[in-house]
C-alpha cells in the first residue's frame, strides 16, 4: 500500500461524491491510495463499500462566505502539506477554487478540475464577472481539466475559460456515467409506485427529477403543462425544493410534488418521459439515467444538455424558456405513446453502449495511469 501513489478528491458536499465520484473512486482504489475531502454529514458514508478510501471532513458552506471559505482554504493547505498527495482532483466551482489554489501553493504536481456546468451563464453584472473569473482562475491553476460534455468543452474554449491543450472529454461525455444495473426498466416497480401515488396504471407521467428552482425551468414546465390541458396526464416532481415552489402549486390538478428521494431509479421506472427545461446545466446525468431506465427525455437545447440526447432519436429538444414549444411537445408525446416508447428504446441502447459507468470508470483509470 505504501508504494501506491496517492490521489485526493475534493468536493463541497457528500451528495457530489455519491452522484459524480463514487463509481470511479471504487475502481481507482484498486490502484491508488485515495482520500476524499468533503463536508460530512455521515463520517462513515463510504465505509460500506469496504474500500481503502480515507475521508476527511472540511465544513464547506455552499454560498460565498469570506470567513468560512478562508478557514476551509487554510485547512486544505495544512492537509495537502502534511499528506503530500501526488494528485488533487476537484469538482464544483468552490471546491475547485479552494482546492486548486491550496494544491498549487503546496506544490502538488498534478491538479485536476472537473467542469460540470457554469453558474455564471444565467447571471448578470458583477456576479457574472466574478463567477466567470473563478472558472478561468481554476484553469490557470490546474494542470488538467476534465469537461463533462463536448458542447461545454467547445463553449469553454470559445469563451477563453479553458485551454485546449490540457482539457478533454471522456468518450461521449459525462464524468460518472450511469449504473445500468441500478437504473433499468421494471414493470413491478412501475405498477407499485403508481399505486402508492394513486396514479392510474394507464396514465402518462411526465417526470422532473432534480432540485426545484427557477433556473431548472420548473415554473416554465408547470405553465406549459397547465397550458397543454392534459387531463389524463400527470406531472410529477421529485427533488428538494429550494424556493417554496410546492406551496404555490399544491392545488393544481394532476401535479404532484414528492420531495427528495434516495431511490430516483424507482421514479424513472414509473414515468413515461423525463422533462428537464433548464436554463443552465452540466451534462445532465439524470437524462442518461432515464435513458437506462428506458424512458426518453425532453430537454432544453442548451450547452451540456444537448449532448445527452440525439434529437428526435433518443429524446426531444426545445428552445430554452419557450413555454409554447414545451407545451406542444407535452401534447405530442402524451398523444403519441408509440413515439415515446421508440425514443425510450433508442435512448436505452445508447445509454448502455456509450455511458455505462464501468466504461467511464475505465477512462478515469487510464487517465491517471497516463499522467501519474
Amino acid at each position: 500500500m505504501e508504494n501506491k501513489k496517492s490521489i485526493c478528491f475534493v468536493a463541497t458536499v457528500e451528495f457530489a461524491v455519491n452522484s459524480f465520484l463514487l463509481n470511479h473512486l471504487i475502481e481507482l482504489s484498486k490502484f491508488y491510495n485515495l482520500t476524499v475531502i468533503t463536508s460530512l454529514k455521515n463520517k462513515n458514508f463510504l465505509s460500506s463499500y469496504k474500500k481503502n478510501i480515507k475521508v476527511i471532513n472540511v465544513n464547506f458552506v455552499r454560498r460565498i462566505n469570506i470567513f468560512y471559505d478562508s478557514i476551509c482554504f487554510l485547512q486544505l493547505v495544512m492537509i495537502f502539506w502534511k499528506n503530500r498527495f501526488d494528485a488533487v482532483s476537484t469538482i464544483t466551482p468552490k471546491a475547485g477554487m479552494l482546492g486548486m489554489l491550496a494544491s498549487y501553493i503546496t506544490f502538488i504536481p498534478m491538479r485536476v478540475h472537473c467542469y460540470t456546468g457554469q453558474i455564471w451563464i444565467t447571471e448578470l453584472g458583477i456576479r457574472r464577472i466574478l463567477f466567470r473569473s473563478v472558472d478561468k482562475f481554476i484553469n490557470i491553476l490546474s494542470t488538467h481539466n476534465i469537461v463533462d460534455s463536448k458542447s461545454q468543452y467547445n463553449f469553454l474554449v470559445d469563451e477563453f475559460i479553458i485551454r485546449e491543450d490540457k482539457s478533454f472529454v471522456f468518450g461521449a461525455g459525462s464524468i460518472c456515467g450511469v449504473n445500468v444495473t441500478k437504473f433499468k426498466p421494471s414493470v413491478k416497480i412501475r405498477l407499485s409506485l403508481r399505486k402508492k401515488l394513486k396514479i392510474p396504471k394507464s396514465a402518462f407521467i411526465f417526470l422532473f427529477l432534480g432540485r426545484l428552482n427557477k433556473d431548472k425551468g420548473v415554473y416554465d414546465l408547470i405553465k406549459a403543462f397547465k397550458q397543454a390541458n392534459l387531463d389524463s396526464c400527470f406531472l410529477l416532481f421529485v427533488g428538494p425544493d429550494e424556493e417554496g415552489i410546492p406551496s404555490k402549486f399544491q392545488h393544481c390538478n394532476n401535479i404532484i410534488f414528492q420531495g427528495f428521494s434516495s431511490s430516483p431509479q424507482d421514479f424513472l421506472a414509473s414515468a413515461d418521459i423525463l422533462c428537464l427545461p433548464s436554463y443552465r446545466e452540466g451534462f445532465g446525468n439524470v437524462v442518461i439515467e432515464a435513458a437506462a431506465a428506458g424512458i426518453p427525455s425532453m430537454v432544453s437545447n442548451i450547452c451540456g444538455l444537448s449532448d445527452t440526447v440525439v434529437k428526435n432519436k433518443t429524446g426531444l429538444l426545445h428552445n430554452v424558456r419557450d413555454i409554447d414549444e414545451i407545451s406542444k411537445l407535452l401534447k405530442l408525446t402524451s398523444k403519441n405513446k408509440k413515439l415515446a416508447k421508440d425514443l425510450g428504446r433508442a435512448a436505452m441502447i445508447r445509454a448502455v453502449e456509450e455511458f455505462n459507468s464501468d466504461l467511464i470508470a475505465n477512462h478515469w483509470v487510464k487517465f491517471y495511469a497516463n499522467v501519474l
